[in-house]
């Protein structure tokens, strides 16, 4: 069967048409990390914290208390590295005081533990080349010493505590979740957003790579997922939801700066290659601890209004 003049002409017509292809919109800044291992990594990661919340509190804190440990032989190697006089082993030791006191005390054990840790550094400095020798650089490395006190294991500990967190009948690991997804979302939503999107820097001369846009990303993730994670998880009122996501995500990103700036000073990138993918072990929990104070207290406050 022969084709029609009039079907030759529809077929030229559609030839000579420019073809159009759909293609996904480029990201406009390099992700800026090898997302394979980094994806890898977040799995077993996740998959340990997930164990953690399985079994409650008897796993979550040692979870907890593993990860400051690793977390302040990273900052206080780097530290020392860097010509600052920290003594390791022991603030290590007295990190792991302060957050198995709150296991037995809760926050009034974690406020002693900190003031007994902060009181035996600043005495120790004293007489750390021994009692005729002059100490030297006092000030700055006890003032450096109390700063990663309160850095890691103080603000840890309020990560240990969510998990006794006990009101209106809801499990402690009810809590945990929703202090994780929430930090999972921040995470997930200022990385999209900050690579497809980034191109007004927050702070450029703390972190060039810190996007408004990336900030914005974060704030619509974190406060969606706090909604659904107060709703259901805590019984809480839909607007602390709103507030937990908000707090969290300004917490969390603070703490990025925080550490951003800490390793401009020291010259560095990463705390470690600990974790491939995601550099040390405090490049990531670098947002987490400081929303986890802000969590504990905001979790709290939702389960009280629980009107169950």
């Amino acid at each position: 069967m022969t084709e029609s003049r009039a079907e030759r002409a529809e077929t030229a017509e559609e030839q000579r048409r420019p073809s159009v292809h759909l293609r996904a919109p480029k990201p406009k800044n390099n992700p800026g990390r090898d997302l394979g291992a980094a994806i890898t990594t977040g799995v077993i990661l996740g998959a340990l914290v997930i164990a953690a919340v399985w079994v409650g509190p008897k796993a979550w804190y040692p979870l907890v208390a593993t990860a400051v440990a690793l977390a302040m032989w990273e900052v206080l190697t780097r530290l020392r590295e860097a010509g600052y006089q920290q003594p390791r082993t022991l603030l290590i030791v007295l990190g792991q005081i302060m957050i198995w006191s709150s296991a037995l005390y809760s926050t009034a054990g974690l406020v002693a533990a900190f003031a007994i840790t902060v009181l035996f550094l600043m005495f120790w400095r004293l007489f750390h080349n021994g009692r005729d020798a002059k100490p030297v650089h006092y000030l700055r490395d006890t003032a450096v010493g109390i700063f990663v006190l309160t850095w890691i294991p103080l603000f840890g500990s309020f990560a240990a505590l969510i998990s006794l967190i006990d009101e209106g009948g809801i499990p402690g690991s009810h809590f945990i979740i929703a202090f994780m997804l929430c930090v999972v979302a921040s995470d997930v939503g200022g990385y999209a957003a900050g690579v497809m999107f980034g191109s007004h820097p927050m702070a450029p001369a703390v972190s060039p790579n810190k996007s408004w846009e990336g900030f914005a990303g974060s704030m619509i993730f974190g406060v969606v997922t706090g909604v659904v994670a107060v709703h259901f998880l805590i019984n809480g009122p839909w607007w602390m939801g709103i507030v937990l996501g908000a707090a969290l995500v300004v917490c969390a990103t603070m703490g990025d700066l925080v550490e951003s700036q800490f390793k401009r000073e020291l010259g560095i990138k990463d705390m470690s290659n600990l974790l491939p993918g995601h550099g040390g072990l405090m490049d990531r929990l670098d947002g987490m601890l400081p929303a986890a104070c802000a969590t504990y207290v905001l979790l709290n406050a939702a389960a009280l209004m629980n009107p169950l």
